[in-house]
C-alpha cells in the first residue's frame, strides 16, 4: 500500500521545489495534495489493518491514477499564474472544507482500525462516528477534502477531479451498503449509503 500512495506524495513534495511560487492559493493548494498523500501514508503505516491483498494490475491502476491527479492538480494550477484572482475568493472556505474532510477521514479510518484485532480478517458492522448514518463516512469526508481542494485552486480541472471522484465515491459507497446487506441480517436499515437520512 505504500506503493499506492508514495509517487503522489513525492510530487506533491517535490512542488515545493519545482514551483516556489510566492501566490498563497498554489501554496496552499500545494499544501493540501501533499497533506492528503501523507495522511495516506500515515495511516498505512500506523492506522490500516488490511484483511486481504491486491492484485499487480490494481496497483498499478490505482498507482497510476493517484500520481496523475496529484500531478495535474499542481500542474494546471501553474496555468493560472499571474491571472486576475477570482471575483469571489472561495479558497479559505476551501481550506476549512479540506481541515474538516481530511479530520474526519482520518477519525472513520481510525474507527475502522479498531474494528479488528490483529490478524483478524472477518467483516463486522462498524459503529461510532458518522458510521450510525452512513456505510461509508470516510467517503464522505474524502468528498469534503477534495470540494476543499477545489475552492482553495478554484479551476474547472480542479472541480472536474472533486466531481469524478464523488461519483466513484458514492457508487462504491452503494454498492458496499448492498454487501453489507446481504451479509448482515441485522444490519441497521437507517444507515444510509452516502449522504445521512437521504442516500
Amino acid at each position: 500500500m505504500l506503493l499506492l500512495y508514495t509517487p503522489a506524495f513525492l510530487v506533491g513534495v517535490a512542488s515545493f521545489w519545482l514551483y516556489p511560487a510566492d501566490d498563497s492559493r498554489f501554496l496552499f493548494l500545494k499544501s493540501a495534495v501533499t497533506i492528503h498523500f501523507f495522511k495516506r501514508l500515515f495511516e498505512v503505516i500506523f492506522i490500516h489493518k488490511y484483511s486481504g491483498e491486491m492484485s499487480l494490475d490494481t496497483i498499478i491502476i490505482i498507482l497510476v491514477s493517484y500520481f496523475f491527479v496529484s500531478l495535474s492538480l499542481i500542474y494546471t494550477q501553474t496555468f493560472n499564474q499571474g491571472l486576475s484572482e477570482p471575483s469571489i475568493d472561495l479558497k479559505y472556505l476551501g481550506i476549512v472544507l479540506f481541515l474538516i474532510g481530511i479530520s474526519g477521514n482520518f477519525y472513520h479510518h481510525y474507527l475502522l482500525s479498531k474494528l479488528r484485532t490483529k490478524g483478524e480478517k472477518e467483516y463486522k458492522i462498524t459503529k461510532g462516528g458518522l458510521f450510525e448514518l452512513v456505510i461509508c463516512p470516510h467517503y464522505l469526508f474524502e468528498i469534503l477534502e477534495f470540494l476543499g481542494i477545489s475552492l482553495i485552486s478554484q479551476t474547472l480541472y480542479s472541480f472536474s477531479v472533486t466531481l469524478g471522484s464523488a461519483l466513484y465515491l458514492m457508487c462504491r459507497s452503494y454498492v458496499t451498503r448492498k454487501w453489507y446487506v446481504s451479509k448482515f441480517e441485522d444490519f441497521p436499515k437507517e444507515v444510509q449509503a452516502f449522504i445521512p437520512f437521504v442516500f
